[in-house]
């Protein structure tokens, strides 16, 4: 969380955040331990905790998140209750309370994107909280390593985007790949195929955010 940081950059100390959210916002047993707690992340507030927090400091519950990753914190960083997502999407509040505690997203394709529209999801952050993502990777590492064009259909499944996109960007990223396996091959022994074989590694580990950078420069 931000917090740290904006409370710092108000001068204030984590007593003074705890005596505001106990006297200004009916949250009585809040301590300076709980709210570095929440600062270090070893504990997650609260829907109204987080937009309790939001207000002492002065600031929107989105940029107490930062990015938001989980079904979770994109709900809290949009201010709504669980009960705002259920409705909208058409589902029952503790199905979608389910879903929220172990971030796996089981919604049809009219709910997922009744979701997309509520929680005003970019396509990636869409992967990302529908559970996808990993599946996504897994994919693409496949694709990098081997023959890119038989890959284009399952990662379409997941990401729905037009073919011909889709094609430009798996085959940049298989010949990014391919590029810095040649050099590690090419290069022998030493530091010069060390650093090579780990910027490999490197890429492989972040191949969905290099996937997205990719869809990026072709569209542009």
């Amino acid at each position: 969380m931000a917090a740290r940081r904006l409370r710092a950059a108000l001068g204030m100390g984590p007593e003074h955040v705890a005596h505001g959210l106990r006297t200004s916002y009916g949250l009585p047993y809040v301590t300076p331990d709980l709210v570095l707690a929440w600062e270090r992340g070893l504990v997650s507030p609260t829907s109204p905790e987080l937009t309790a927090l939001a207000g002492v400091l002065w600031c929107s519950p989105a940029e107490l998140l930062g990015r938001p990753r989980t079904l979770r914190e994109h709900r809290m960083a949009r201010g709504l209750a669980p009960e705002d997502v259920a409705r909208t999407a058409g589902l029952e509040l503790l199905a979608y309370l389910n879903m929220e505690e172990h971030n796996t997203w089981r919604g049809n394709d009219r709910q997922s994107t009744a979701l997309a529209e509520l929680l005003e999801l970019s396509l990636p952050d869409f992967v990302t909280v529908t559970g996808r993502e990993g599946k996504l990777a897994e994919l693409l590492r496949s694709a990098v390593g081997t023959r890119w064009q038989a890959y284009v259909r399952p990662v379409g499944k997941i990401v729905p985007l037009d073919r011909r996109l889709l094609e430009d960007t798996l085959q940049q990223l298989h010949q990014d790949y391919q590029g810095q396996m040649v050099a590690s091959l090419s290069w022998g022994d030493g530091h010069a195929a060390s650093d090579a074989s780990d910027a490999g590694r490197d890429f492989l580990d972040r191949i969905v955010d290099h996937f997205w950078a990719a869809v990026q420069d072709n569209t542009e």
